[in-house]
């Protein structure tokens, strides 16, 4: 069981940066859990677009690849996304994400409760 508390976001105007970060509460070794970021603009279906694994290799989906960057650190449980170049096309909500052991696509098993991000052109 992992309880996810997401912080940061919120607004950027279009080539701005923002950070997010998700702590993580779990009697379980953070370390033995795959992470991952996702996010949802309206209308459309929720985009799985980085994850972190358990030997802390991360991989992007090709949109934000070069523009984003997932880390972990797993002597504070917690999880970031630094998120630079930002477009329009980025503004939706995000989740922070955890699965024991695995990576399952996008068929996480914790869930943070999501942050706004909004970035204007």
């Amino acid at each position: 069981q992992v309880h996810l508390v997401q912080s940061g976001g919120g607004s950027a105007q279009s080539g701005g940066s923002l950070r997010l970060s998700c702590q993580a509460f779990t009697a379980v070794t953070y370390s033995t859990y795959c992470m991952g970021w996702f996010r949802q603009a309206p209308g459309k279906e929720r985009e799985t677009f980085a994850v972190i694994d358990i030997l802390e290799r991360p991989s992007y989906a090709e949109s934000v690849k070069g523009r984003f960057a997932i880390s972990r650190d797993n002597a504070k449980n917690s999880l970031y996304l630094q998120m630079n170049s930002l477009k329009p096309d980025d503004t939706a909500v995000y989740y922070c994400a955890a699965n024991r052991d695995y990576c399952p696509g996008r068929s996480f098993t914790y869930w943070g409760q999501g942050t706004q991000v909004t970035v204007s052109s």
